[in-house]
């Protein structure tokens, strides 16, 4: 627990929540003159005990329920980076998931620009793996000269004669990342609506109920057929925009010919 960082979040946007939007009305005689709310007015407004926020604020509440957190979060409107922070300093660690349904929805506008800069094949989707921007060369690599609307869906479904060897080097490691994604968002119709068609087709139905860990394509290697440019091997180099929680910006190094090497190169370190 970092008790200070915590005490100087919490207290920060506290005073920024006007009693008034809640029904309160700010005291006219002597007594308190705060900004924001009063510490029991937030017990108040979270259902909870009298004093639960206050242990928590002056960090003499270890562990706190991360359903405690979220409540306080939402209360006080912290985006996804400040929910990320209030997790980190209360529990030690990271958030369980997002803490809005709708996080990971949108990303910044820039992104547009980003990805048109990269000379690679370059796409950033959001939570649901739905397209939000990708630059010429990933056009490129579709027979129709047009990026999927869904990766996701291009990787299970549509995409399954331009990905090489896919029942084996696709399906098993793509799949988890389906599960794991539905597992954090279960309500998310896109997703649901692809895991149904999976589950509806023979080929892809066992390969599924097999699971497996959710391995996070950062760095991997797998072949796929080029449109333009022939068979041959993309790398994936992954990041997230940090305003926009489960979505991802990839790059694919593509490499036409055999495979290199089946060992990934050594990670990258300072020296």
């Amino acid at each position: 627990m970092n008790k200070r960082a915590l005490k100087s979040l919490l207290k920060d946007r506290r005073a920024l929540i006007a009693p008034e939007t809640h029904g309160f009305t700010r005291p006219t005689g002597p007594g308190r003159r705060a900004p924001g709310l009063s510490q029991h007015q937030v017990d108040q407004l979270v259902n909870r005990a009298f004093g639960t926020y206050h242990r928590l604020e002056s960090g003499t509440y270890p562990n706190a329920p991360v359903d405690l957190l979220r409540d306080i979060a939402r209360l006080f409107v912290l985006n996804e980076q400040e929910w990320i922070s209030l997790c980190r300093y209360a529990r030690g660690e990271d958030p369980p998931g997002p803490l809005y349904d709708t996080s990971g929805n949108a990303v910044p506008a820039a992104w547009e620009d980003a990805v048109a800069a990269v000379t690679h094949p370059a796409y950033v989707t959001d939570a649901s793996w739905n397209l939000l921007a990708c630059n010429e060369p990933f056009h490129r690599i579709f027979a129709t000269g047009q990026a999927p609307e869904n990766t996701m869906r291009w990787m299970l479904i549509d995409g399954r004669e331009q990905l090489t060897d896919w029942a084996n080097a696709w399906a098993p490691l793509v799949m988890p990342q389906l599960q794991a994604a539905l597992a954090q968002r279960p309500d998310d119709k896109v997703l649901r609506q692809i895991e149904k068609e999976l589950l509806d087709d023979p080929v892809s139905r066992p390969l599924y109920e097999v699971g497996g860990a959710s391995i996070h394509p950062d760095g991997d290697e797998r072949p796929i057929r080029h449109a333009a440019d022939g068979p041959g091997w993309v790398t994936m180099c992954v990041a997230q925009p940090l305003a926009a929680p489960g979505s991802r910006f990839m790059i694919l190094i593509f490499r036409p010919g055999p495979r290199r090497s089946s060992t990934r190169p050594p990670m990258l370190q300072a020296r």
